[in-house]
């Protein structure tokens, strides 16, 4: 139990971090491929925001989940 509570926290962690520099600071170079489907005009900077939202979003979601685990269990 004690391996799934560091689990769920690093990796709450880990996606929160990314989800902030790709959304907030616009590090699109951390979603892989992107500046290539970029250029060939596959991809925008749109596409780049809604990733990093959705790593943001993840990543809260991991981190409280491993928060609630370690006050309650």
């Amino acid at each position: 139990m004690t391996a799934l509570k560091i689990t769920l926290v690093l990796l709450g962690l880990l996606f929160s971090l990314f989800g902030y520099l790709i959304f907030f600071r616009g590090h699109y170079g951390l979603i892989n491929g992107f500046r290539a489907e970029e250029r060939a005009g596959r991809k925008n900077e749109r596409y780049a925001r809604r990733v990093g939202l959705t790593e943001l979003t993840i990543g809260i979601l991991l981190l409280v989940a491993g928060i609630v685990l370690i006050l309650f269990c």
